[in-house]
C-alpha cells in the first residue's frame, strides 16, 4: 500500500513538472517581431520579443551615456569607462527593452595618440556589460556606432583648432608687420597691416596642420551609439 501511494506521489509530480515546462515553453515561444528607433542608419532594428524575453538582435544601435568625464591623454588600455542607459529604451510598439539608469560597463582596447599633420587621437572600446537597477546584470558586445569604431573629436573641433592658430598667428603678423612699418614711417602702418597680416595667417593655417591634432575629450553625461556585434537578450523581470 505505501509502495502505491509513494508511486502515485511520484507520478502525480512528474506529470505536474511536464505541464509546467510545457506551459513555460508554450508561453515563452509565442513571439512577435519588434523594432527599435535609435538611430536611422542602424544595420538591424529587429526585437525578438517573447512573454518573458526580449532579445534584441545584431546589429541594433543603442544609446549611452559618460558616467563620467572621459579625457584620452588619460586613459590606457584596460581601463573601465562608465556609461548609463540616459532614458528608457522602448521598442515602437511599446515594449521596454532597457530601463533608463542601467549602468553600462566598457573597457579601453586602444589609444591612438594625436599625430601630426593634425591627425586627432581614437580611442577603441568595447561595452561589456549592463546593470540593471535590480542588479542583475547581462553580457553585451559592442562597439561605438562611428566610422571606424573609434571615438575621435569631430571635424569642428579640427576646424576651430586650425581657426584658432591662424586667427594667433595672424594677429602675431598684423602686430610685427605695423611695428616694422611704423619704425621708419608712420604712414606706412596699413603698408605693414597688408604684408603681416596674409603671412601671419598663412603661417598660422600651416603650422595648425602639420602640429599633432586634439586629444578627445568627453563631459559627463555626453552621449555616444553604440552598435551590438551580438545579439543579446533580457529577461521581463530585468527592470
Amino acid at each position: 500500500m505505501y509502495r502505491r501511494l509513494l508511486s502515485g506521489f511520484l507520478l502525480t509530480n512528474l506529470l505536474a513538472l511536464n505541464v509546467l515546462s510545457s506551459f513555460a515553453n508554450e508561453c515563452n515561444s509565442c513571439c512577435r517581431i519588434e523594432h527599435l528607433d535609435v538611430h536611422r542608419e542602424a544595420p538591424c532594428n529587429e526585437v525578438i520579443v517573447k512573454n518573458i524575453e526580449r532579445t534584441v538582435k545584431e546589429g541594433n544601435v543603442l544609446e549611452f551615456a559618460f558616467n563620467e568625464n572621459f579625457y584620452s591623454k588619460c586613459q590606457k588600455a584596460g581601463d573601465i569607462v562608465h556609461f548609463v542607459v540616459p532614458e528608457s529604451i522602448y521598442t515602437c510598439e511599446g515594449t521596454l527593452i532597457l530601463p533608463a539608469n542601467s549602468k553600462v560597463i566598457a573597457e579601453v582596447t586602444k589609444i591612438e595618440k594625436p599625430k601630426i599633420f593634425n591627425k586627432n587621437a581614437k580611442v577603441s572600446l568595447i561595452f561589456r556589460k549592463i546593470l540593471f537597477p535590480d542588479n542583475s546584470c547581462i553580457d553585451i558586445k559592442a562597439r561605438p556606432f562611428t566610422k571606424d569604431c573609434k571615438l575621435k573629436e569631430g571635424p569642428w573641433m579640427t576646424a576651430g583648432k586650425l581657426l584658432l592658430s591662424t586667427i594667433g598667428l595672424g594677429a602675431i603678423g598684423a602686430g610685427a608687420g605695423v611695428g616694422f612699418a611704423f619704425i621708419p614711417n608712420p604712414a606706412k602702418i596699413g603698408t605693414g597691416l597688408a604684408i603681416g597680416i596674409p603671412v601671419g595667417a598663412g603661417v598660422g593655417l600651416v603650422t595648425g596642420l602639420i602640429t599633432p591634432g586634439l586629444h578627445y575629450k568627453a563631459k559627463y553625461g555626453e552621449r555616444v551609439y553604440a552598435l551590438l556585434l551580438e545579439e543579446f537578450s533580457v529577461c521581463e523581470c530585468q527592470k
